[in-house]
């Protein structure tokens, strides 16, 4: 039962009539604290259908800066449980950059912990969140652009050079 609960959950996201709910739901997790990559996802999408560049950046970006700002709530309400962890490094340094700091929440390993830091730093919400979805944003752009050439550049190179 369980197996055909995931083919069919599979089977759905898959439909290219909820692409960019699965983008969405992709980007979403990924970005908390759950290893997931979603620029595959956002690359699927836009290879299959080259009109939703925008829509899927976008779709992408909003996904994961509201998993970003889950990450943030949930280090919001550990600050309770760990204040000793307070001394660290990382919490100097993010108390000294402020939420400028979340440009870098696109980064893979390293950005949604410190969304969650900012959350546990209790750093301005929504100045959090914007400077979150800044950086999201780009990195969606930047790296579909780029699979996008290089898939592209590949495709004409192999198809120029077998003849």
């Amino acid at each position: 039962m369980i197996e055909a609960s995931i083919h069919w959950l599979l089977s759905v996201l898959a439909v290219p009539e909820v692409g960019l709910t699965s983008v969405f739901l992709i980007a979403l997790i990924s970005a908390t604290l759950l290893p997931l990559g979603s620029e595959p996802a956002v690359f699927a999408v836009v290879k299959a259908n080259p009109d939703l560049f925008w829509p899927a950046i976008l779709v992408a970006t909003l996904g994961n800066t509201l998993g970003g700002a889950i990450d943030y709530g949930m280090g919001y309400a550990a600050k309770k449980a760990f204040h000793s962890e307070r001394q660290t490094a990382w919490f100097r340094w993010l108390e000294r950059f402020g939420p400028k700091t979340m440009l870098l929440a696109w980064l893979p390993g390293i950005g949604d912990p410190i969304c969650t830091l900012a959350g546990w730093l209790r750093m301005p919400f929504w100045s959090s969140v914007f400077y979150m979805a800044v950086g999201k944003f780009l990195r969606y752009v930047f790296m579909t652009w780029a699979l996008l050439s290089v898939t592209d550049g590949f495709g004409h190179w192999l198809a120029t050079h077998m003849g």
